[in-house]
């Protein structure tokens, strides 16, 4: 490999460990390295791959499904969902563990953020779930490992912004996602119901009327009314043709202050605490992203992706295999980065390895978020490890072996993907097709 990418990639490790804000720390490595083993004008080159990197119209959807999300986290829309699946998964080998699962995934419709997604239905479920006697190891796996739904099931942030990094649809990402995060809360449920099985005493006995149980579920109905409101709204308008992803976006957080006003929760200090969560979050990505564009250029006059593609195909290594070796590098990054920071870093590098092998973009983005999702439950700085510590106040080493068999779990099913791409075209082709 040239010394100009050695000596950029030496510099980035060093400057992301030393704590340096991401954003900063890849637009230094960049300037740095330019700056030594090229003679061209670095700051010409920065203000284009900044504008660049800033002004895609898909990019205006980030926002807005922020505020959406930040806008749910203060309503009371989630109070009643557990409530209203309590009856659906009761008898369920597993029980009401399956609630923690089905509403990760339903909150994951309209948040589009895993943190979000997993503290808003812990902060529910795991005090219920304690109280009725559940095995809390599995009531915080079960969080830590559907929690990261809010990756990939759509509308989801990190499918904005590969989409715009990668320059692929967002529609066909956000249609991609569909199956894969279905079957993936398949596979968390059978495995609840299995070792219920093997595992009877992880589970309280039921002592319900099971007479009344249809009409407890009509009953809760209701609760699930402003989700199904919300996912209509946004899926319904997107491929319905009637609205773009960023304009769906803009009528999912009309949708939403116009739920939270009919339930009462819609306060100027819920509008502002939203608001104010919205423009830390799109100012911290905003700069990563922008930084991420830059970083791509430079290493692009570095001569880096063709090096690190010249060594990959030295090893004549079979499209699977560079699969299961790019598995092994994400689970390594992501034992020390944050997704975002992997998802900028390496795109421009692993990308075009990946569609030489036979890979389409799409399959890969599906590839690329279930790494990041891998990297939110790996310790030691998993983000939804954190959130589950704050709302169990267990010791995060607990929470790590908590999450450990979903964490194989997922690692199974990327895998599954990874032999079995045509799963994840399966609905873009169908709406292609259309």
């Amino acid at each position: 490999m040239p010394l100009p990418s050695i000596v950029a990639m030496i510099s980035l490790l060093a400057i992301l460990a030393s704590g340096v804000w991401v954003s900063l720390g890849l637009m230094g490595v960049g300037i740095f390295s330019l700056e030594i083993f090229r003679s061209i004008p670095v700051e010409k080159l920065l203000a284009q791959s900044i504008w660049n990197g800033v002004s895609s119209a898909e990019l205006l959807a980030l926002p807005l499904f922020i505020l959406m999300a930040e806008l749910l986290f203060r309503s009371r829309f989630i109070d009643g969902l557990f409530s209203a699946l309590e009856p659906w998964v009761r008898r369920l080998p597993g029980g009401l563990l399956h609630t923690n699962i089905l509403a990760c995934a339903f909150f994951a419709l309209v948040s589009g953020s895993s943190a979000a997604t997993t503290s808003s239905v812990g902060r529910i479920t795991i005090n219920e779930l304690d109280g009725r006697g559940y095995d809390r190891r599995l009531t915080i796996g079960t969080l830590a490992g559907a929690g990261t739904l809010g990756f990939l099931i759509p509308p989801s942030i990190v499918m904005i912004v590969y989409g715009v990094l990668s320059q692929t649809s967002v529609l066909k990402l956000f249609t991609a996602g569909i199956l894969p995060g279905a079957l993936l809360t398949l596979c968390f449920m059978g495995f609840i119901a299995v070792l219920a099985k093997l595992r009877p005493n992880i589970v309280p006995k039921h002592t319900g009327d099971n007479s009344r149980i249809w009409r407890e579920r009509l009953a809760g109905l209701p609760a699930l009314l402003p989700f199904i409101v919300l996912i209509g709204s946004i899926l319904g308008s997107m491929y319905g043709g009637i609205a773009s992803p960023t304009e769906a976006a803009a009528v999912a957080v009309l949708v939403t202050m116009v739920l939270m006003a009919l339930e009462r929760s819609l306060t100027w200090r819920a509008l502002s605490d939203a608001a104010t969560g919205t423009a830390r979050t799109v100012a911290m990505l905003g700069l990563i992203i922008a930084a991420a564009s830059f970083l791509a250029s430079a290493i692009g006059f570095l001569g880096m992706p063709q090096a690190v593609s010249a060594f990959i195909n030295g090893l004549n290594l079979p499209p699977l295999g560079l699969i299961v070796l790019l598995m092994v590098v994400y689970i390594i990054l992501g034992s020390f980065l944050e997704g975002m920071s992997i998802i900028v870093m390496t795109i421009p590098i692993v990308l075009p390895l990946v569609v030489s092998a036979g890979y389409d973009k799409v399959w890969f983005g599906v590839f690329l978020i279930l790494m990041v999702e891998l990297a939110q439950i790996s310790p030691p700085v998993g983000m939804n490890l954190f959130v589950l510590q704050g709302l169990t106040r267990e010791p995060l080493t607990r929470v790590v072996r908590a999450a450990f068999p979903f964490f194989i779990i997922m690692l199974c099913f990327v895998f599954f993907l990874a032999v079995f791409p045509q799963v994840v075209g399966l609905l873009p082709g169908l709406l292609q097709g259309g």
